[in-house]
């Protein structure tokens, strides 16, 4: 009996654990998110969608702002999943690329950008929470990922740009380069 009572105990724990973490984020970080997120929408409105989409298309044309800027505007205006949308600008062929610099991009900026990535948040704050607890400044951290993000991000899309230039080669599939 000892062990069922001792289970059930642990189980309720669990939840009590989680209630009061809960409660803690929406003291702490669950504000930050929301005022993000007015300020995006802020912006978006104030600059109108034909410039976002114009901003967008520009971005397109270059390697460096394919996959160092559009993937950081659209991550921070637009959020996770949203700012995968903004592939719809670019031509079949660099979309792949453009796919793997964003998934990666919205991940990494998370500790800066808690908007970006919500629901990932809970990894970021587990992290946070051990550099706190040695005495560190998670957001030195936070920097540091988002800036090594931003290279690895950019090579990854990159490289994608490669694989995708085999699959083509490879299966005889002729995707476009130039937005329709």
């Amino acid at each position: 009996m000892d062990i069922v009572v001792n289970l059930a105990s642990g189980f309720m724990n669990l939840f009590e654990t989680g209630g009061k973490t809960f409660i803690s984020w929406m003291k702490t970080i669950v504000p930050v998110v929301l005022l993000l997120l007015v300020l995006m929408n802020t912006i978006i409105a104030f600059l109108g969608e034909e410039k976002m989409d114009k901003i967008a298309r520009g971005a397109s044309k270059n390697i460096f702002t394919r996959y160092l800027i559009l993937p950081f505007l659209s991550a921070f205006m637009l959020g996770n999943p949203m700012s995968f949308t903004m592939a719809r600008f670019l031509p079949e062929y660099y979309k792949p690329s453009y796919y793997a610099a964003q998934a990666q991009f919205c991940h990494t900026s998370n500790g800066v950008f808690p908007h970006i990535n919500p629901g990932e948040l809970f990894v970021w704050m587990g992290i946070a929470q051990g550099v706190q607890k040695l005495g560190l400044n998670s957001m030195d951290l936070a920097i540091r990922y988002l800036l090594v993000g931003l290279v690895m991000n950019f090579i990854g899309g990159w490289v994608t740009d490669f694989t995708t230039a085999y699959v083509c080669r490879t299966t005889g599939i002729k995707l476009s380069k130039t937005v329709d």
